[in-house]
């Protein structure tokens, strides 16, 4: 009785395993003539125990979906003649779903055989049709990207990025012609599309494998850029320690680049890493000479929150040396002073000693003195690129307030603190 029963079920098994084989069989059959039904045909093959290890069940999978790209780009081709063009959304789904039904057929395909030996007898028709879809995940790209499907495109364009690299195309990836600028560009598309999903994990795996391949000269993008996006991604993610190590690399491999050296400054002020900050300040300076307008008046600037006059004043001093016009600098040596001026005032009026104070006067004076052409050229400046009020104002009460002090001190303003006057009151 037990052998009959253990003959019954490996006939069931038998019977189910063919089974299984026959509905591989009618997909490929149904693929000729309708692409719905051999989709639906195929499914549980592909799950089932007996045929999901087999690459004709895989290879059988792609063709359905290469068959309903092909089609509907036939009917788009012979658009300008029939008048009719083909279903482009389908066309993209069936490019789409053939990617990885293919490469899980040529994987089990290089499968070795009890002989050792690898026999892949799909890997010529699979390589065939991945090819000829390629350039077309371009087009799907820029179709979900108009569609405003930003993760879509980023698939489409990350796998015509990542087709060439394929193990099957090992032997002819030269073909592909990787160094081509419009294959650069669809790289950097991909991150774009996932940014602009706001997929920031995603986004942040394709901009470190973009980092990760030679940069090729091209029309789109600086290599630069890809280092900015990764930061304001970790940033995004409020991930401060990697920000801050991509800011370093970014500001070490460009150091003329605008980016990275003040927002690294920034960080550095903002955790009260004051020392850091200089520290940089100095090598950033000594890497980009051009920029020490900028760089110099923020070091100055640290300095002088720290009220260490003695250090802001020269550092104010080689910014204007190296621009004379750096609006930074004669803004900032300006209030310097008038800083100093205050403090040496406050100082005065807590003394009894009318020697002292005469003296502190005067210091108060030529401070105020000191500060003047510094920040009437400022305001000249400003002027003359017809600057907002919102930027000017803030300018001209500076001044305003100079004059006010040195007329109290005796020195005649009276002239230029009552234009003043008009000017801001207008």
């Amino acid at each position: 009785m037990k052998r009959i029963l253990l003959v019954t079920s490996l006939c069931l098994l038998a019977g189910f395993s063919f089974a299984q084989k026959k509905t591989v069989k009618d997909a490929k059959s149904a693929m000729k003539n309708n692409v719905s039904e051999a989709r639906e045909l195929i499914k549980p093959a592909l799950t089932n125990s007996e045929t999901a290890n087999d690459p004709e069940t895989w290879k059988i999978a792609g063709d359905i979906e290469y068959k309903a790209f092909d089609d509907e780009r036939t009917l788009e081709m012979q658009k300008e003649i029939t008048g009719k063009g083909g279903n482009e959304e389908a066309m993209y789904i069936g490019l789409y779903n053939m990617y990885d039904p293919y490469i899980k057929a040529d994987e089990l395909g290089q499968t070795p055989n009890e002989k050792g030996q690898v026999k892949n007898k799909f890997r010529k028709d699979i390589v065939k049709n991945m090819r000829e879809g390629h350039r077309f995940y371009i087009n799907g790209g820029i179709f979900y990207n108009e569609k405003k499907d930003f993760k879509k495109a980023a698939d489409f364009f990350e796998r015509y990025w990542e087709l060439p690299t394929l193990t099957m195309f090992a032997d002819t990836q030269a073909d592909f012609n990787l160094q081509d600028t419009t294959y650069q560009i669809i790289k950097y598309y991909a991150v774009i599309s996932s940014i602009q999903s706001q997929d920031h994990p995603r986004s942040i795996k394709l901009l470190k494998k973009l980092m990760g391949e030679p940069y090729i000269q091209n029309s789109t993008y600086e290599e630069s850029a890809v280092y900015e996006l990764l930061a304001s991604e970790y940033q995004q993610l409020e991930d401060s320690i990697a920000y801050v190590n991509t800011l370093l690399e970014g500001a070490r491999k460009f150091p003329k680049n605008k980016y990275f050296t003040p927002n690294l400054i920034n960080e550095y002020i903002r955790g009260g890493q004051t020392r850091d900050a200089i520290a940089y300040l100095d090598q950033a300076i000594a890497n980009d000479p051009t920029n020490a307008c900028d760089l110099m008046s923020v070091k100055a600037s640290l300095y002088s929150e720290q009220k260490d006059y003695a250090e802001a004043e020269p550092a104010y001093l080689a910014a204007l040396n190296s621009d004379a016009n750096c609006e930074r600098a004669l803004e900032g040596l300006g209030v310097l002073y008038v800083l100093q001026a205050q403090d040496m005032k406050e100082k005065a009026g807590q003394t009894t000693n009318r020697k002292d104070q005469a003296d502190m006067d005067k210091q108060t004076t030529e401070l105020y003195a000191k500060a003047l052409p510094y920040l009437e050229k400022y305001r000249d400046i400003l002027k003359d690129k017809n600057a907002n009020s919102a930027e000017l104002r803030p300018a001209l009460m500076k001044l305003q307030n100079v004059y006010y002090n040195l007329s109290l001190l005796n020195v005649d303003k009276a002239k230029e603190l009552d234009a003043i006057d008009k000017e801001l009151n207008n």
